[in-house]
């Protein structure tokens, strides 16, 4: 297969490492340069599929500085793969950026389709999603923290976010209070993984969790408002 100047997006297991696809495997393969979010991350998994190809740093705090470079290397030949550390590049990973710079300089990206957190929590959450939103990750400070659940209030549709382990127990109770104890929640915990878990109830069963035992792993939370089912 021939690579010459292309732009490929390609999305890695999010746990299960047999979740990869052939395409992806072939692309990985394949391609002059990885740019890869972490590349101690990429490289373990480019080391169980026996991949050694070159790679390169490129996370949220140097996109900026290194797509300009990277788009220089495409337009003169380089095939490039980009990677975040699990997932699907660009879902509240790095990946927009590269990909608006490549489409205005006459590049046209080729994504190569995979496991995604996201649409992993929206199959197993048994919320409706015949139309949802995605969130990204609650804001820190209180204030922008209050107004990003009284949205999902407003919504009359599921909403999905990340969550970090050590404000879960914190978030929960605010989903319960702002959006509503009778809101139906689903928490997907370590997806694909060996402790993956599934919690399911509304906002206020799943408040009572919150101090009563240790979150640990990745998290997907999904909140469908009262009154909209």
């Amino acid at each position: 297969m021939e690579n010459t100047g292309k732009l490929y997006l390609v999305s890695t297991p999010i746990g299960n490492l047999e979740d990869i696809t052939l395409r992806a495997l072939s692309i990985l393969k394949s391609v002059d340069l990885i740019a890869a979010e972490d590349t101690r991350h990429t490289r373990q998994l480019l080391s169980h599929f026996d991949i050694h190809t070159k790679l390169i740093s490129f996370h949220a705090f140097n996109e900026h500085r290194k797509t300009e470079g990277l788009i220089e290397e495409i337009k003169n030949g380089l095939s490039v793969a980009s990677v975040s550390d699990a997932g699907t590049p660009s879902i509240a990973d790095p990946g927009f950026f590269l990909v608006r710079e490549a489409v205005r300089n006459g590049i046209v990206p080729e994504v190569i389709p995979g496991v995604s957190a996201l649409t992993f929590a929206a199959t197993a959450s048994a919320l409706p999603v015949d139309q949802f939103a995605f969130f990204g990750f609650p804001p820190v400070k209180s204030g922008r923290r209050q107004k990003f659940f009284e949205a999902i209030r407003q919504e009359n549709r599921t909403v999905f976010f990340f969550e970090s382990p050590h404000r879960i127990a914190k978030t929960l109770p605010e989903i319960a209070e702002i959006v509503g104890g009778e809101a139906q929640v689903a928490i997907i915990r370590e997806a694909t993984k060996l402790h993956e878990e599934i919690l399911r109830g509304t906002a206020a069963e799943l408040a009572e969790l919150a101090t009563d035992r240790q979150w640990r792993g990745e998290f997907v939370i999904g909140v469908h408002p009262p009154d909209t089912l």
